[in-house]
C-alpha cells in the first residue's frame, strides 16, 4: 500500500517527510475519526494505550469532545484538550515518548482532567471543525489546552510547552484556577522538572542518614543526596528557591542540627554558620547509605514513575508518620505497593 500526504499549506515551521508519515500512518488510523469508538467491552484503557500512534503517548484518549464536556459538567474535572499532529514530525513524536508517556503524568491525566486528542492535520471531519472552532494552525506543533464544561480555557493557551515540567506546571495552574485539589505527586512532578542544578547546598552533619531524613521533610526541598565533603558525612539538598531562599533553609537545618558548616557554590557563611565550598571535591556516598529509612520499604524505589522529590519526602517520613508518607505516592503507586 502507498501513502501520499499533501504537502500544500503546512506550517511554516514543520515539513513533514513522506518516509516519517509512512512509517507511523497506520497507528494513526487506530484514531482516526471515523474509527468506531474507543471503548467497548472488549477493549480495556491498557488496550487503547497500546494502540495508540506515538504522537499521543500512553494516555487513554477520548476523541469526542462533545461526550468529554457532558462529563466534564457532571464530575467537575477539567478537559485536558491536546492538539497534535498525527503522523508527525520528530518533535511530535519525542513529544508523545517522553511527555505523554511519564507515568505519573499520565495518571494525573487520566485522573484529575478528561483527556481529549484532535489530529490538527485534517483537511476534513471533526478534527479540522475543531481546528476552526478554536482558531487553532494545521500542521503546528502541539498544544494543550484546558477547558471547562463550557468548552473555555480555564487558563490562557500558551504555544511552545513541550517539557514534563511545562506541562505538569500549567496542569497544576489549571487545577488551582479550577478550585480543584492538586495531587502531591503531581507537584513533584513539576518540581523535580523544573529544578535548577544551581540551588544547592551541602550540609555538614554528624549522619547523613539523619540529615536526609530531617532535611527532606523542609518545605521547598526537592531532593536530598547523602555525600562526603572534606572528609565529613553531609547531606546534598537541591531546593526550589521560590518556596525556600537559602538562608531560611540553612536555618532550618540548623534547628534540626543539621548544619555543622554550610557548602555553597561561594563558600562564605551563611545565617551565622561556618561556610565551606561546594564544588569536585564533593563525591556521593555510596548506594547503600541513600535513603536509609527506606530500607524496610524496597519496593517503593521500583514503583513506576518514581521520582527523587517522591523518595525524598518519603523517605523522611518513613519512620514517623507511615501514613503521611504514603500520600506521596499516586493512587495507582499505592495499589501497586500493596499487591502481594
Amino acid at each position: 500500500m502507498v501513502f501520499v500526504l499533501p504537502t500544500i499549506g503546512l506550517h511554516p515551521m514543520k515539513r513533514l517527510t513522506i518516509q516519517a508519515a509512512i512509517a507511523v500512518v497506520a497507528g494513526a488510523l487506530l484514531l482516526a475519526p471515523s474509527a468506531p469508538a474507543q471503548t467497548t467491552p472488549a477493549q480495556t484503557p491498557q488496550a487503547n494505550r497500546a494502540a495508540n500512534p506515538i504522537e499521543v503517548g500512553t494516555v487513554d484518549w477520548s476523541r469526542d469532545l462533545d461526550a468529554a464536556l457532558a462529563s466534564s459538567k457532571e464530575s467537575g474535572k477539567p478537559v485536558f484538550l491536546l492538539f497534535q499532529e498525527v503522523p508527525g514530525c520528530s518533535g511530535c513524536r519525542k513529544f508523545g515518548r517522553e511527555v505523554l508517556s511519564q507515568p505519573l503524568l499520565v495518571e494525573a491525566i487520566e485522573d484529575e482532567f478528561i483527556p481529549v486528542v484532535v489530529f490538527n492535520n485534517r483537511s476534513s471531519g471533526t478534527d479540522k471543525k475543531l481546528l476552526d472552532k478554536f482558531g487553532e494552525p494545521a500542521w503546528n506543533y502541539q498544544v494543550v489546552r484546558f477547558l471547562d464544561a463550557d468548552g473555555s480555557d480555564i487558563i490562557e493557551r500558551q504555544d511552545g510547552i513541550w517539557s514534563v515540567g511545562g506541562i505538569a506546571s500549567r496542569m497544576i495552574q489549571t487545577l488551582q484556577q479550577h478550585k480543584r485539589s492538586v495531587p502531591k505527586y503531581l507537584q513533584t512532578v513539576a518540581a523535580v522538572a523544573n529544578s535548577s542544578a544551581q540551588n544547592q547546598v551541602a550540609f555538614a552533619q554528624h549522619c547523613f542518614w539523619t540529615g536526609e531524613a530531617n532535611l527532606g521533610g523542609i518545605e521547598g526541598v526537592i531532593a536530598t543526596e547523602a555525600g562526603w565533603l572534606e572528609g565529613r558525612e553531609v547531606t546534598l539538598v537541591r531546593f526550589d528557591q521560590e518556596s525556600v531562599s537559602l538562608p531560611s533553609l540553612a536555618q532550618q537545618a540548623a534547628r534540626v542540627r543539621c548544619a555543622d558548616k554550610v557548602y555553597t557554590r561561594q563558600g562564605r557563611p551563611l545565617a551565622g554558620l561556618r561556610g565551606g565550598v561546594l564544588g569536585r571535591s564533593y563525591r556521593t556516598a555510596s548506594a547503600s547509605d541513600q535513603k536509609r529509612q527506606l530500607s524496610r520499604w524496597p519496593a517503593i524505589t521500583r514503583l513506576p514513575g518514581i521520582n527523587a522529590m517522591q523518595l525524598t519526602k518519603i523517605n523522611s517520613l518513613a519512620s514517623r508518620n507511615a501514613d503521611s508518607a504514603m500520600e506521596w505516592l499516586s493512587p495507582r503507586q499505592r495499589e501497586l505497593l500493596s499487591q502481594p
